[in-house]
Order: C-alpha cells, then sequence, then structure tokens
C-alpha cells in the first residue's frame, strides 16, 4: 500500500503547475535573449543614423566647381586610391556620380561601417546561443538592417554609379551567410527605400547646374526597376515598395525631359567629363 502510494502519479494539478512553470522559465529566457538582441539593434540604429545624417548633405545644391585646386584634387585622388582606383578616371569601372566636394561628406559617413561591424558580429553570437531560431527573432533586427542597406547602397551609388550587390552588402557588414546572413527580402527593401533618394539628389544636382545626372539615375533606375520585375513579389511590404520605385522612376523621368526640352542636357557635362576636359 505505502508502495502504490508512492508511485502514484502526479494530481492534474501539479502537472499543470509544473507545465506553467516550464513556460515561465523559457519565455523569462526568451525575454532575455530578445533584449539583448534590441539593445544592439538600437544601437545599429544610432550608427545608420550619424550616417544617413551625414549623407543628407550631399542633396545641397552647391555649385560643380569648375576647377579643383591641386591640394583637394591629391585628397580627392588618396581618397580614390583607398577604394583601389590607383586613377580616378581610368581605374573606376563606372561614372562617378560624387562631386569632388562631396568625398569628406562620404569619408566621415564610412566611418561608421566599423561599428556597424562590430555590431553585427555581436548580434551573431547572440544568435548562436539559439541555433536554429534565426527567423524567430529576426524582427527585432529587421528594420534596422533594411535601412543600413539603404543607407550603405547609397553611399556605393554615389562613388561608383552601380548597385551595391547582396554579396558585397555581407561583406561590407561582416556577414557569413552559412551561420547569419543577409536576409534577400531585408536586402531588397533597402535598395527600394535608397531608390527614394534618388528624385531628390536629380533635382538638387540639376539646381546645382549638372544637367548630365538625370540620364545618369534615370538609366540607373530604370535597369534597376527592370531587374525587380523579373521577380514574383506577393502582395506585401516589398511589393509596396517596389511599386514605389515606379514613382521615384516617373519623377526622375521629368527632370531628364525637362532638362532635354530646355536644351540644358546637350550642353551639360557630368563631372567626369569635365575633369576629363581639364586633364586634356
Amino acid at each position: 500500500m505505502a508502495d502504490g502510494e508512492a508511485h502514484a502519479p502526479p494530481s492534474p494539478s501539479s502537472a499543470l503547475e509544473q507545465q506553467f512553470e516550464d513556460f515561465r522559465h523559457h519565455l523569462n529566457e526568451s525575454g532575455s535573449l530578445r533584449e539583448r538582441i534590441r539593445c544592439v539593434a538600437t544601437e545599429i540604429e544610432s550608427a545608420t543614423r550619424v550616417m544617413h545624417s551625414s549623407l543628407l548633405l550631399v542633396h545641397q545644391s552647391r555649385p560643380v566647381p569648375a576647377c579643383v585646386c591641386e591640394k583637394k584634387a591629391n585628397v580627392l585622388f588618396g581618397y580614390w586610391e583607398k577604394k583601389g582606383c590607383s586613377n580616378i578616371l581610368e581605374g573606376c569601372p563606372y561614372p562617378m556620380v560624387i562631386r569632388p566636394n562631396d568625398y569628406e561628406i562620404l569619408e566621415k559617413a564610412e566611418a561608421q561601417i566599423g561599428m556597424l561591424k562590430e555590431l553585427f558580429h555581436r548580434l551573431a553570437e547572440i544568435l548562436l546561443e539559439c541555433p536554429g531560431q534565426y527567423y524567430r527573432y529576426h524582427g527585432d533586427w529587421r528594420s534596422e538592417t533594411q535601412s543600413v542597406v539603404s543607407v550603405l547602397a547609397f553611399m556605393h551609388w554615389l562613388e561608383t554609379g552601380s548597385l551595391l550587390m547582396h554579396t558585397e552588402a555581407e561583406k561590407k557588414l561582416g556577414l557569413d551567410d552559412s551561420e547569419f546572413g543577409l536576409d534577400i527580402e531585408d536586402y531588397l527593401i533597402g535598395i527600394c527605400f535608397m531608390s527614394n533618394e534618388l528624385p531628390r539628389y536629380v533635382v538638387n544636382q540639376v539646381t546645382a547646374g549638372d544637367y548630365d545626372c538625370p540620364r545618369k539615375v534615370l538609366k540607373f533606375l530604370t535597369d534597376l526597376h527592370a531587374a525587380f520585375r523579373m521577380l514574383n513579389l506577393r502582395n506585401d511590404f516589398l511589393r509596396k515598395k517596389f511599386d514605389g520605385m515606379k514613382y521615384d522612376l516617373r519623377k526622375v523621368e521629368e527632370v531628364h525631359y525637362d532638362v532635354k526640352i530646355r536644351g540644358l542636357a546637350a550642353n551639360g557635362h557630368s563631372m567626369g567629363d569635365q575633369r576629363i576636359q581639364r586633364e586634356t
């Protein structure tokens, strides 16, 4: 009799209590992990905000200088040499969009990339504590990652006139696709955010006297829009952002049309053309 009482099954109330005790422990651990992730995400947002505030200066309608002093030209050469272009005119495969007096703006923004790389490394280390749970917590840093991609893509376009590829974005942030990579949708949404900057940039560049800028941006956006049309997008947030890209393209088309109809495009030269003419 005593042995039977010793092996009696737990009462329903104690089993229920044990189940919710396990739930409590699990939720506490999950909440603690999520809080750590959010702290890192907040730091990522802060670094991105600094970069974005620096890049706002490229929208200022400053006149394109007719010449560049020798000292500034040497510093500008050093900037492109650090980018792997030994010759600022022939070393870069794409037409340069950045103006000579904007390289300091890019350098100030790029100073934050090292910090972003470290923050994403910290994020990856936190996620290693819960293998296979990437998408469970993904929403806690999703919007910050999209903003980072947007800023990096805009900087890359200013430097090269080309699109920042997915692998290049991962490399800049020190991400490894096999463990903690850059989500494809986050990358695509970030690129859509970047396209929102281009109509404003075009208008201010034309105001500053660079009448060739609309042509460059129009070609870039047209190619980008055509590439996005290859994707079978669902009716979700990414689809809505892609629809917004069509309006960005239309705005740039209108500026390009205005410049051409006024006869300005025929007489305007890109900054790269101006530098080539000064060299010759």
